[in-house]
């Protein structure tokens, strides 16, 4: 792939058409630097998956190049491939201060700290990788010390808004730097990179301080124990619980792996506080009436493992619902999220729980910028080429339009997808080509080695079930010697398929009598027996389990 010496090229390899797994490759000359390692919650369709992380295959291709990864904030979905990237590619991260407290949580979850390289940066402050400058400036989002980043490259000088919103009344009083962003723009933008996320939203993003005025309502006038569910590293939401429960006369424990150790973390950098003592630890909750008690808990997406939903399945360790708990589910559903979402709702209902969540009250609001905010960027930045990033691909499409509307030719706007390479020049820019980007699953202890056909075959299981086939045959004629044995699972109840068993084990037999006085190849057998058996039941029951023949010769 030929390289304009002269030139800056943009890769994704993870955020475009998709909600998830952020990363960004800026590519000048000898120099790389990454933005963002993030992972993505499977679809339902992937099943045993648990991650979907970016393909990394073109920077292990060009290590060599690859300067440091930048974070621009420390949430899942641009920190969580971290571990992943790192076995792999040990280079330097650089990342605000509560983003490398985060990162230090995973790494060392995942045993890889003690060799990280990790380099806390502070908005304003400009350090430099390769040719490249890199000033991070603070943002609004629904996690404190999020930036973007101004990077002045040889050819000009790019902006990357990260995740934002602009909110003149943040919980932890700092605001969006609009004068750095402004500067930039007066000094001249090559590229805006920007937010797409919320791009079909009119009007502005409502300020994290609505959600205060609402969870403090529901926990003041709850009868009895209030739990309140969350992503585990939304610290300034956990915040906004502690001091709803200082003022009402609870007490606050965390339950929940992640987000104990956020929460921990947290206080230790003083990005927490607790300065009524309202924290108290499992083992105070039995001493503790129910109407003193707020739980803050993880699960708020509906993950399997987490506590919500361990508690809305009745097998908590330590937290059962009762008739009288109050549920605060606070946040949205990712997108594809949704159905177990809604599933794990219905199951606290169903417990006699009171739930209060996003689509009947304002117990969350976005961390996302919508249209009239995100007009606002692209007038301070004044870019000559615009790029929209992180959003499913209509985000991208709609965040381009605004784009045009505000006067960028449609000529300079590139709605791209994974994989695109982008080449610029002062003047000029076009898409040179593409790099593999494909989803790289994670399932357990293995990573990259699952690929559609696995999911397929999982689906076909999980569908239409597993009929095994065991047939003895005689070494020298090929002949089945006996009946077959057939054993199902998942296809149909033992009891109401014993006539079916048996018309099954004739179409095998009626199928391999192939009259041929010599023995049958194996492969001519399974192929036989499966192509049988598989248009019979599919004739009587108009399903198409999965067919594994087993041939035993003696």
């Amino acid at each position: 792939m030929p390289r304009n010496k002269t030139s800056l090229r943009v890769i994704p390899l993870g955020g475009l058409g998709e909600i998830g797994k952020n990363m960004m490759v800026l590519e000048c000359g000898d120099d790389i630097v990454v933005i963002d390692a993030g992972l993505m919650f499977p679809d339902e369709d992937m099943l045993g998956v648990d991650l979907v992380i970016p393909n990394i295959a073109y920077l292990r291709e060009h290590k060599a190049k690859i300067r440091g990864i930048v974070i621009t904030h420390g949430h899942e979905d641009h920190i969580g491939a971290l571990p992943y990237l790192l076995r792999d590619l040990p280079f330097p991260v650089y990342g605000t201060r509560l983003t490398m407290g985060l990162i230090s949580v995973k790494l060392k979850e995942h045993k890889l700290l003690s060799q990280a390289k990790l380099h806390t940066i502070q908005a304003g402050q400009e350090f430099r990788l390769g040719q490249m400058r890199i000033t991070p400036y603070a943002v609004n989002h629904s996690i404190p010390d999020a930036v973007g980043l101004i990077i002045r490259t040889p050819i000009g000088t790019v902006v990357h808004t990260g995740d934002f919103k602009i909110d003149h009344t943040p919980v932890d009083g700092k605001p969006f730097d609009l004068h750095t962003l402004a500067r930039a723009g007066a000094e001249g933008v090559l590229l805006l990179l920007s937010d797409s996320t919320s791009a079909e939203v009119s009007g502005y993003t409502p300020s994290e301080m609505t959600v205060v005025e609402t969870l403090d309502r529901i926990i003041r006038e709850a009868p009895g124990r209030v739990i309140v569910a969350s992503f585990a590293s939304l610290i300034a939401r956990i915040q906004i619980v502690l001091n709803a429960a200082a003022r009402h006369g609870r007490r606050v424990v965390v339950v929940g792996r992640s987000m104990e150790d956020n929460v921990r973390m947290a206080l230790d950098m003083g990005y927490l506080h607790d300065p009524s003592n309202v924290l108290m630890k499992h083992s105070e909750m039995r001493e503790t009436p129910p109407e003193k008690t707020v739980v803050m808990t993880t699960g708020s997406q509906g993950e399997p493992t987490s506590a919500l939903v361990r508690m809305a399945k009745g097998d908590q360790r330590l937290v059962r619902i009762v008739p009288g708990d109050t549920v605060i589910v606070s946040s949205n559903p990712i997108p594809g999220n949704e159905v177990v979402v809604g599933r794990t709702i219905d199951s606290l209902f169903k417990l006699g729980a009171r739930v209060h969540y996003s689509r009947i009250e304002q117990v969350h609001v976005r961390g996302h910028a919508s249209q009239e905010e995100l007009k606002l960027i692209m007038q301070l930045t004044k870019p000559r080429f615009f790029v929209p990033v992180h959003g499913d691909y209509r985000h991208l499409v709609i965040h381009g339009q605004l784009a045009e509307s505000l006067g960028i030719p449609r000529d300079r706007i590139f709605v791209r997808t994974d994989g695109d390479i982008l080449e610029l020049t002062a003047d000029s820019g076009k898409v040179v080509g593409k790099v593999e980007a494909d989803n790289v699953y994670v399932d357990g202890l293995r990573i990259g080695d699952i690929d559609s056909p696995v999911l397929r075959d999982r689906e076909h299981l999980a569908n239409d079930g597993i009929v095994v086939t065991i047939l003895t045959l005689d070494r020298n004629t090929g002949r089945v010697l006996g009946r077959p044995d057939i054993i199902t699972r998942g296809f149909m109840e033992e009891e109401a398929s014993e006539e079916l068993l048996e018309q099954s084990r004739k179409v095998i037999l009626h199928s391999l009598d192939h009259g041929l006085g010599r023995p049958a190849e194996p492969g001519y057998i399974h192929g036989r027996v499966k192509e049988s058996l598989a248009e019979f039941f599919y004739q009587k029951t108009k399903r198409r389990p999965m067919i594994l023949p087993v041939a035993v010769e003696i």
